[in-house]
């Protein structure tokens, strides 16, 4: 074996032992759940103007983050820019703005590295139809501010002197930065041409989802087959506040495809969620009752609509997500017999046969892998030491935890 393979080995053995599965990992192992893949390649071959999305569920440890590392490789082979976001405290589910900027500073583009969109302007041919249909699309979608269409038209036109600056800010702004009017008005007096767009204030959170249906437009006029985005940690929502986490819920049904009228040509979605989180949260803290009449308060036209929408949201986690299946024994034993190859590649260590955590229902992949990886770790070093390994079951809190409770970004910005 080349040592640039016992690197990989290496780091995968690494990765499996600290439990956050990685590329190398995810690659060694491949995936274990075969009627997931089928779905998501499903997804993948439909992706058009209506969003779809996929919410699969797990308890913790049986491979949720393995098995969104494992979706991202199959999509970037299959021609799609894919980005992973964590949820967290700097990436709230229910602000568009944050979620935009993580994923487009997590993008990964095929073949590619570093900033996504710079790479994708790098590779876009300004001449071809594709970009011609993107071009037109801009400049006369009702749905979308002209500001798109504005820095668009400076970034081909700007003449030499100031090219690289405007083009540097306008690639920042569709990342996902602010950009001021007078600063564009300045641009389009630099390209000497009496070009007039329509620039009016738009919300933050509209300006958002306007740059997810931007950037995915953009990547496809560039040959790509469209944007992933694969969401994890969604359980974080059940510790929000009442109002967030029903505004979070409406934000789950727009990115499984539930809003009507939101479309968006080439995005597709999967996100990530505990299983006990039903029980826990819209049963346990009465969301699917409380949350709809936290919302609806006030009694405006708009605040219906949220309910609405978070309603949808919650039905979506109660009935519609996919569970993983747990390991059966065929399944543990090829698992097993691949990670005791990786291992003997990784030390140059021929590792004996080890007995692991005992085969019940409740354990998961997790706790096996760590299992056999923390016996072979022990045998390795003192070779005549019997481990005994045991497992203990992590609960997840659904506690409110006001550090969490972040006000979305200001409501309007030029």
């Amino acid at each position: 074996m080349s040592e640039v393979e016992r690197i990989k080995h290496r780091r995968a053995i690494e990765a499996l032992r600290a439990g956050v599965p990685n590329r190398d990992a995810v690659l060694a192992l491949g995936s274990t759940q075969p009627e997931i893949d089928r779905k998501f390649r499903e997804q993948l071959q439909n992706v058009g103007a209506q969003l779809q999305g996929m919410l699969v569920q797990g308890g913790f440890g049986a491979g949720k983050s393995h098995l969104l590392e494992f979706l991202l490789q199959t999509a970037l082979k299959e021609n799609f820019v894919c980005s992973k976001i964590v949820i967290s405290k700097e990436t709230p589910f229910y602000d568009p703005v944050k979620l935009y900027r993580a994923a487009a500073e997590a993008a990964i583009v095929p073949r590619r590295t570093g900033d996504a969109v710079t790479e994708i302007m790098t590779k876009i041919d300004t001449n071809s139809q594709a970009y011609a249909d993107f071009y037109q699309w801009a400049n006369r979608s009702s749905n979308l501010s002209q500001m798109f269409a504005a820095t668009l038209f400076i970034y081909e036109r700007m003449p030499g002197a100031y090219n690289g600056e405007a083009r540097n800010r306008i690639i920042r702004f569709w990342s996902g930065e602010k950009i001021g009017s007078a600063e564009i008005k300045k641009w389009l007096r630099h390209c000497g041409e009496a070009v007039t767009f329509n620039i009016t204030k738009v919300s933050t959170k509209e300006l958002a989802l306007q740059r997810f249906k931007f950037a995915t437009r953009l990547m496809v006029a560039a040959g790509y087959a469209g944007w992933v985005l694969l969401i994890d940690e969604l359980e974080l929502i059940g510790r929000y506040s009442q109002k967030q986490r029903g505004k979070s819920y409406a934000e789950l049904a727009r990115w499984m495809g539930r809003l009507e009228g939101w479309e968006t040509t080439g995005l597709t979605t999967i996100g990530s969620i505990i299983d006990s989180f039903a029980l826990e949260v819209l049963e346990g803290k009465n969301d699917l009752e409380r949350v709809p009449g936290k919302l609806m308060a006030g009694g405006s036209e708009d605040e219906l609509l949220l309910a609405s929408q978070a309603e949808r949201g919650m039905r979506i986690i109660e009935r519609d997500a996919i569970p993983l299946t747990s390991p059966d024994n065929s399944l543990l034993q090829a698992v097993y017999a691949k990670i005791k190859s990786i291992y003997a590649d990784s030390y140059e260590w021929n590792p004996p046969d080890v007995a692991g955590l005992e085969k019940l229902q409740a354990t998961t992949m997790r706790q096996y892998v760590k299992g056999w990886i923390t016996e072979w770790d022990l045998k390795r070093k003192y070779p005549d030491y019997e481990p005994e390994i045991e497992a203990g079951e992590l609960k997840v809190s659904y506690t409110e935890d006001k550090d969490l409770q972040v006000s979305p970004e200001g409501e309007s910005e030029e």
